[in-house]
């Protein structure tokens, strides 16, 4: 116990992970971290088990750090920012975090922990070590699975719009609340908590958020949330009074064991035994409040034998401690609302070519926001969403709300930053990897799908009505299953023609689709059922995974942005989609057939308009362009801007940009993007073509 001081600071190894790049370093040391949190406060709630009111008070800390950490999340978007994932250019406060880190433990390791003068354990503890280890680790699951994040339930029962149910802005200050609540209830009332009453309570409440959507779930999930808060000083003072090493110990074996269950659950298909638990969010609660319950029998005997000891009743120093836990957290839940406040989306959002009436689209499949160094990459998405002046964006792998993720939502901050409506697609309770929506435009109505997959993962797909200048617009977001699971796939594919042909509205499909161009379940996708066509058919360099699929509207330009380290994945576009004059399909087919080069988008700057019609240049010209590189482009882009230039797609690569045009002139090419002096344009290999006509 003399140690504990020096537990304590090695835990914040964690933190200090932020000065390593290397992501097998930063994985080391937030594991050793790890290991020394859970060893520091497992000696310090046993140090002071024979102090009641101080051991309630090392509980109540306990418990207002993960609600702190929750209104610290709700402050910036889902980010801890003291996480070493998140690095100091999207928020990261590390230094502060560690500052405070060691205030406050010299300030709680001050004077020795326990009490010198207790007697030793002399008698057997009543209750089972067991029962109150499996407490300890469904108490555990829950607190992380679930009150991490102030948003996590309200994404699991979250349907689409119009709007049914809670939001993560601002239902995520009625969230911090209700926790807040519960950790006043386990204070004030321990009796209660120990109830099998209260746990009835606690197990409607976790029926309600697995079995409900909308606000049913939701008032499910407050409920679960108030219990989980409230049991937590009756099963951790239950757990002090057996020995540390094998109840701690087996808690957190049994803690991991359920964070394994709840990852298998999506995950089945790469794991052994995976089959077993899939789809099994049932399973996972049912065992979480299962062994809760076994934490509560082991409570109520430890209980029973205290109290035929005899105990002392509260001394004015505890009644004094328990006033300060309501300033605080009064002050708590002041600050929450105020950010909930400042959050509060203006839904005044503006497309970028509202002038010319046009959609700019594009799909990204974005891997869990976590870029090729194992940082958040949320801001490094958005600035390249912006930078591409996309008005709508769908985002695969998107569903972050599970432990091994950190129980984060990208959707909101991309939504805030770049002000866009956002639909983040069917919840971590739906078994899925992900898929978002996010839209300049007003969304009139979404749903969710879940289609078919026997054998591999679920395929999560977003069919989303967008309100576009007064025209309801389809869009369609879809990530089709593996490649070793062709059966699933072809399913998905006459499943999602299927939902695609049952609309006669403009239609747009932004996909990982699994498939080469022209093959195979393409010509699902790509059919006279679908009444879908590919934005660039003749496109078959190297594009197997994202495809982007449109019907009954106009389309001038299509690119496939590199990728730089944000992702492994290519961020794909669609340029300028008009829908000023809805066109049906055959027209678009004729019109089409135009585009003889279509990889290369065209811009609608007013200046340049009326001269778009020279850009198709000699096949002699455009393999000119095709060799110079963009330090040579920069000189040469002003004369040759009101030619084939003003067609040109470039690339960003570490979107650091190398000005070819000004942005903020009226002659910058169609994304704003440009390459490194080694980037030449990507796509002008098919050179012996003209480029596109408009």
């Amino acid at each position: 116990m003399k140690n504990i001081r020096y537990a304590h600071l090695l835990s914040l190894t964690g933190i200090f992970a932020y000065l390593t790049i290397v992501p097998e370093n930063k994985l080391f040391m937030v594991g050793f971290g790890v290991w020394m949190t859970c060893l520091s406060w497992s000696a310090t709630w046993y140090a002071e088990r024979h102090q009641p009111y101080k051991l309630e008070l090392r509980i109540a800390a306990f418990s207002m750090g993960l609600l702190a950490s929750n209104i610290a999340k709700f402050c910036f978007q889902t980010n801890n920012p003291v996480w070493p994932v998140v690095p100091a250019n999207n928020g990261g406060w590390h230094k502060t975090g560690i500052a405070l880190a060691i205030i406050a433990m010299v300030r709680t390791t001050q004077t020795s922990l326990g009490n010198p003068d207790a007697s030793s354990d002399s008698q057997k503890p009543a209750g089972s070590s067991a029962l109150a280890s499996l407490g300890l680790a469904g108490l555990f699951f829950g607190m992380h699975s679930l009150l991490s994040d102030s948003s996590t339930m309200i994404l699991w029962v979250w349907e689409g719009y119009p709007v049914r149910g809670p939001m993560p802005v601002p239902h995520g200050a009625v969230t911090i609340f209700f926790m807040g609540l519960g950790l006043l209830v386990g204070l004030y009332y321990p009796g209660l908590v120990r109830s099998w009453s209260f746990y009835g309570i606690g197990c409607v409440g976790a029926a309600s958020l697995t079995a409900f959507s909308h606000w049913t779930g939701y008032y499910g999930g407050l409920a679960l949330a108030t219990y989980l808060m409230a049991v937590a000083p009756a099963l951790i003072s239950s757990a002090v009074r057996h020995p540390p090493g094998r109840t701690f110990f087996l808690g957190f074996f049994f803690y991991n064991i359920l964070v394994l269950a709840h990852v298998w659950i999506v995950a089945y298909a790469f794991v052994p035994g995976g089959p077993l638990m899939r789809e099994h969010t049932d399973w996972v609660m049912a065992a979480m409040m299962i062994t809760i319950g076994c934490g509560v029998f082991s409570a109520q005997a430890s209980n029973v034998s205290h109290r035929s000891k005899g105990s002392a009743p509260a001394s004015p120093m505890a009644r004094k401690q328990r006033s300060y836990y309501l300033y605080i957290l009064l002050g708590l839940q002041l600050l929450t609302a105020a950010v909930a406040y400042l959050r509060f989306p203006s839904y005044d959002y503006t497309p970028y070519h509202a002038p010319e009436k046009t959609i700019t689209a594009g799909i990204w499949t974005t891997h869990f926001s976590l870029d090729n160094d194992m940082l958040t990459s949320e801001k490094r998405i958005g600035d390249l969403v912006k930078e591409m002046e996309l008005d709508v964006v769908g985002l695969l792998e998107s569903d972050l709300q599970r432990i091994i993720m950190g129980n984060r939502d990208s959707t909101q901050y991309l939504a805030e930053e770049l002000g866009m409506y956002a639909d983040p697609g069917p919840g971590p309770n739906k078994h899925t990897w992900g898929c978002a929506l996010l839209s300049k435009f007003p969304i009139v109505n979404s749903t969710h799908h879940l289609l078919p997959s026997p054998v591999g993962e679920l395929a999560p797909a977003i069919h989303a009505t967008i309100d576009a200048y007064g025209e309801l617009v389809d869009i369609f977001v879809f990530h089709s299953g593996q490649e070793e699971d062709p059966e699933d796939r072809r399913l998905q594919s006459e499943y999602l023609a299927e939902l695609m042909g049952s609309s006669n509205r403009p239609s747009i499909l932004l996909s990982y689709l699994v498939v080469k161009t022209g093959e195979g379940n393409y010509n699902n996708y790509v059919s006279a059922k679908s009444g879908m066509r590919d934005i660039d058919p003749s496109d078959g360099h190297d594009r197997w995974c994202e495809y982007i699929l449109y019907k009954n509207i106009r389309r001038s330009g299509y690119a496939r942005v590199s990728r730089g380290t944000i992702t492994d994945t290519e961020l794909q576009v669609s340029f300028s989609v008009a829908i000023d004059r809805i066109v049906p399909n055959e027209e678009c087919r004729s019109e089409n057939s135009l585009l003889v080069n279509p990889k290369v988008p065209t811009i609608s700057s007013p200046r340049i308009k009326s001269e778009k019609a020279s850009a198709s240049q000699p096949c002699s010209e455009a393999r000119e362009f095709a060799a110079i590189d963009t330090t040579s482009l920069t000189s040469l882009g002003i004369s040759l801007s009101r030619t084939a230039l003003a067609n040109i797609i470039l690339y960003q690569h570490e979107n650091v940009q190398h000005t070819l045009l000004s942005p903020r002139t009226d002659l910058h090419a169609s994304c704003g993007l440009f390459g490194p002096p080694h980037d030449t344009v990507h796509y002008l290999h098919n050179a012996s073509r003209p480029f596109a006509k408009n």
